[in-house]
């Protein structure tokens, strides 16, 4: 089989497993010092987002909260004419109506949206959202290795659980909060990682049904080919839908913010173990599977 120059792919793919063994170990490190910073979805207690008609600092609104004595559990983000106050403990009483008063005291037309969340509730949404993603990624597993064999399917769960830990640990290094949004962007990063992976899969099982690969050279040319041939569709996709995220990121509402910015992070990462960490674990499978060799040349008589 015969191709023309084209990007190595398998010989760069070691400089990116090195990349991502090391954002692996570092996420990893993070998680277990730091954590996640959950929201008020995964975390007992209550969450308050103020819409002002003018900017007001922490400084402003700390000492109005210690009046009423919620402030001790407060955790206050100011922001652009909006002020988040998250409570770890739920409001009780008329506490939520005090609250109301006293950020009055700043700003009369100020419009406020509760929600809390119970200890127990909080529980559950956590254990439904690890559910979730798990179920997902089996589902993933079966599907590829009926569509395809077992070493694709390995291949793209890896790159999978790779694309969605390098969201979680980032969200985790720079505390970042983790809510029901950023699950959804979760799930949505899986699908578009899978649909990029079995794009590129099923072009190198169409290329392998036509030729005959005797070394790990001819498979390592055949994936470099495939992967360009495929090239600029994923880049593509994964850059429309990107450009959609980072404005959504830049002029969304603050609902919304995380969960774009999730899916801004793991768009990237996901085209990217697509070609650097799903292809070439495949290639590392399927080079298993075959000897090392030359083609032998028959001898002459």
């Amino acid at each position: 089989m015969h191709f023309k120059r084209e990007f190595d792919f398998v010989k760069l793919s070691k400089s990116a497993f090195i990349f991502s063994i090391v954002l692996t170990i570092a996420g990893i490190i993070a998680l277990a010092a730091f954590g996640l910073n959950y929201g008020v979805d995964f975390q007992a207690g209550s969450n308050v987002d103020v819409k002002l008609s003018k900017n007001v600092t922490k400084e402003e609104v700390q000492p109005l909260l210690n009046e009423i004595g919620i402030g001790k559990d407060a955790n206050i983000t100011p922001g652009d004419k909006r002020v988040n106050i998250r409570f770890t403990k739920v409001l009780e009483g008329d506490q939520d109506e005090k609250l109301k008063a006293a950020i009055q005291k700043l700003d009369k037309s100020a419009s406020f949206e509760i929600n809390t969340v119970d200890p127990e509730m909080a529980k559950e949404l956590g254990r439904n959202a690890i559910y979730a993603v798990l179920i997902s990624c089996i589902g993933i597993i079966i599907y590829v290795s009926i569509r395809f064999e077992w070493r694709f399917a390995v291949s793209a769960i890896v790159a999978l659980l790779h694309d969605a830990f390098m969201v979680v640990a980032i969200f985790s290094i720079f505390r970042l909060e983790v809510s029901l949004t950023f699950i959804v962007a979760v799930l949505t990063i899986i699908g578009y990682s899978i649909n990029d992976t079995i794009v590129i899969f099923d072009r190198i099982r169409e290329n392998l049904r036509f030729g005959k690969q005797k070394t790990r050279e001819d498979l390592a040319k055949l994936l470099n080919h495939s992967v360009n041939q495929m090239l600029m569709r994923s880049l593509y996709t994964a850059f429309t839908v990107f450009i959609a995220a980072f404005f959504l990121f830049l002029f969304g509402g603050e609902s919304i913010k995380m969960f774009s910015l999730a899916m801004v992070i793991g768009l990237i990462f996901g085209a990217y173990s697509s070609i650097f960490i799903a292809s070439p674990l495949w290639l590392l499978f399927k080079y298993k599977q075959k000897p090392n060799r030359k083609a032998v040349k028959p001898s002459k008589a």
